[in-house]
């Protein structure tokens, strides 16, 4: 489980679709409900749903580092993925679908043949 917080090596495609689907959309259920929260006067329920808004970014950013890292990019283009909704929903939609790099890459080796999803 250290891996899954940590943001060197490499994922697969279908690893990070499962990560994407399950922490985007928690993220905007936390961003709605923040909302509901605010309208509300809800300040407990606003601050605990703007932790797990942070917390499913953090989680976003880190499966879109070990994405790029598999298609031979650095960290530093994740940081295109802060632009607010929906520009990058595209992005991390990219990352989805881009082919990762055959063999080892400088990153490490082919996930493919090391992620057990």
């Amino acid at each position: 489980m250290s891996s899954f917080f940590n943001p060197d090596g490499r994922i697969s495609r279908r690893k990070y679709w499962i990560f994407f689907i399950v922490f985007y959309w928690t993220n905007l259920l936390a961003l709605i409900k923040m909302y509901d929260a605010y309208t509300m006067d809800d300040i407990f329920s606003f601050v605990a749903f703007g932790v797990v808004l942070i917390t499913t970014i953090i989680l976003l950013m880190i499966q879109a580092i070990k994405r790029l890292h598999d298609i031979g990019l650095d960290w530093k283009y994740s940081l295109y993925l802060l632009i607010p909704p929906p520009i990058n929903f595209i992005g991390f939609i990219w990352l989805g679908v881009k082919k990762g790099q055959e063999k080892t890459n400088e990153y490490g080796k082919e996930p493919k043949k090391t992620d057990v999803v």
